[in-house]
Formats: C-alpha cells, structure tokens, sequence
C-alpha cells in the first residue's frame, strides 16, 4: 500500500512555490516607502508615517460573480484590479488614502500560470491606487471548489487625520453632486447580467458586438475604474463634503448612506446617458428602470459632493486627470434622502 501524502490529497506544496516565484516579480511592484521586509514573513509589516491624529480605515470585499466571466473566458489578468477598487474606492468615500492591501486567492486546483496572472492584476490595481500589496494567501482547496475554480478577496486599510474624516455630518444644503463615470458594470448585478445575457439570450461571450467595439466578454471583463487618487486629489485642494462609491445598491441606494436626515439629493437623470451595456442588459433581459437602477452603477462610478464655490473647480481638475465628470444634482432640504429626476436621452 503506498503512503499516502498531501499531493495525493490534491494540495501541492511545489506548485505553490512555483505560484510564488511567478508572482513575486508582479508583487514587488506595488509597494510604498513605508513597507518594512518583503515577501515571505509570516505578517506584513508597514510603518506608519507622522500623523497629528490618525485614524485608520479597513474594508473588506470580493468580486463576486463577475469571477464565473473570467473563468469562462479564461483571462485573469484583470479581475484583481476589480479586487483592488472595490476596497479602496470604498476607503477614499471618508477621505482616507490607501495604504496597504492583503489579498486571499482560493483555488481548486493550483495552476502557477494562472495564480501569477490573478496576481498581476492585483498588483496593477494597488499600483493605480497608491497602495502597497502587503501579503496575502494563496489557498488550494480540492474537494471543496471544482479544479477550474477560484474566488478572490482582499482588506485594504488606509489613514486619515482625524480632523479630515469626510461624512454625512459634512453635507450641507446646497451642496453640488460631481459624477464621475463608471468604465461599464465594475463588480456589481453580474448574476442579473450573466442570467439575461448568456443564460436566456444565449449570447456567446466571443461574439463581437458593435454597440461595444469589441466582444460581449470584453466588455463585461473591463475592470472596475480605480478613483482613490483623483478622490484625494479633490480633497486636497476642494471643499468636499463626502463621497459616494456606487456599488450594489445603485446609485440612489449608495447616496442615502452619505445624505443626512432633512436633506434631499436631487438627481437629474438628463445629465448623462448609460453606457451601451446597460442599455442592452435592459432591452435584451425586459429589465425595467427601476430594476436597473438598484442593481447597476448606470454609468455613475463615484460621486463627490462639494461645495458649491468649488463644483467649477472639482470639474476641471476631474478633466484635467481624464475622469469623464458632470453636475449630477444638487442638495437640498427636503424628506426623501435621494429623488431619482428626470429621464435618460436614448436609454
């Protein structure tokens, strides 16, 4: 009878090590002055510069079922800049830069190549948000996940002054809404898109579409568009209140978390029209507005609201760093936290 080992249980220790060293060049790129080591410790180490009164900000997050797109299309070397963004453009909403991030890949099966390419974007995301990629876990699960299979998470923390904290608390009527476009559908309603497009329509991920330039993959596999630097770039010279990341909810139900009570943010629909995947989603699914607009970003993927002397200000330096913005809306006193005006042109 022979011995029986961890490979034979489908776990292979050499595999993860190869994983490693494929990584480890992808890694070291997303790093800040203030990582202390490297890879390897069994804890990542960052020092924390100097502070009058700081306070730190964690958040947690994944990138859903978007994953089940990359898996088919077998590309991966862009769903870890999802990862990133949906951590830190959730930090930067308080005003908080990123510091660090720490990633937890679980696979079926682990395959270096594709371990490496997770990886990669991973690193390209912290790169694009000024964070450093600190540590993290590659698991290998068989028995659990399928050998093609594999799930992604991070926690990124980041830092504010205690004085500089952006909230609620901050918004005040008359306050102006600076949307900032989304790039596509980020990392949110791929179940609602994958059912109505590929499941009911049947449309092939490979099928070129003219509407988008390119194939209905590509497409859905555009990465989330990382705002954390163009957000402190705001806070750095503007009177902003707050922000708003728009993810699951939509926009108005990521608005009323940053909207006090007694005040009312009046968006205006007429300002912008939805990008051609959202249209398609809706006229191929018979998917209502209203089901839309709690599910999907709708072209919005950030919102700052500032004061209003500085709205003029926000637009120019938001152009100046290529971010597609407009005035979505303004505060106002009023009982209803977000009123959705107006109508889309050619939506």
């Amino acid at each position: 009878m022979s011995e029986n080992t961890y490979a034979a249980a489908g776990v292979s220790i050499e595999e993860g090590d190869r994983a490693v060293s494929l990584f480890a060049p992808h890694a070291k790129r997303a790093t800040r002055p203030e990582v202390m080591g490297g890879l390897g410790g069994f804890a990542g180490l960052f020092k924390l510069g100097e502070y009058k009164e700081p306070v730190l900000a964690a958040g947690s997050d994944g990138v859903g079922t978007k994953l089940a797109v990359a898996q088919a299309m077998d590309k991966h070397d862009t769903i870890g800049i999802d990862l990133v963004a949906m951590c830190v453009d959730d930090l930067v909403v308080c005003g908080a830069e990123p510091l660090f991030l720490q990633d937890y890949v679980a696979v079926g099966k682990v395959v270096p190549e594709k371990v490496a390419e997770i990886v990669k974007g991973i690193a390209e995301g912290c790169v694009q948000a000024g964070a450093a990629l600190l540590g993290g876990e590659t698991a290998e699960h068989p028995g659990v996940m399928g050998e093609d299979e594999y799930d992604v998470s991070a926690t990124a923390v980041g830092v504010v002054e205690a004085d500089s904290i952006l909230g609620p608390d901050k918004v005040r009527d008359g306050d102006v809404l600076i949307a900032m476009g989304s790039s596509g559908l980020h990392s949110n309603g791929y179940s609602l898109a994958r059912y109505v497009l590929l499941e009911q329509a049947g449309l092939p991920l490979d099928g070129y579409t003219e509407e988008f330039g390119r194939t209905l993959g590509e497409e859905l596999l555009e990465p989330t568009r990382i705002y954390a630097k163009d957000c402190l770039a705001l806070t750095a010279e503007c009177n902003v209140s707050t922000f708003c990341h728009v993810t699951g909810g939509g926009l108005a139900g990521n608005l009323e978390r940053v909207i006090p009570e007694g005040l009312s943010a009046k968006v205006n629909r007429s300002t912008w029209t939805p990008g051609p995947i959202f249209k398609t989603i809706s006229s191929v699914g018979k998917v209502s507005l209203e089901e839309m607009e709690k599910t999907f970003n709708m072209g919005v993927g950030m919102i700052a609201v500032v004061a209003p002397e500085d709205s003029e200000r926000v637009l120019a330096m938001l152009t100046a760093r290529h971010v597609d913005a407009w005035e979505l809306g303004r505060v106002e006193e009023g009982d209803q936290r977000v009123v959705m005006e107006g109508e889309h042109s050619n939506f």
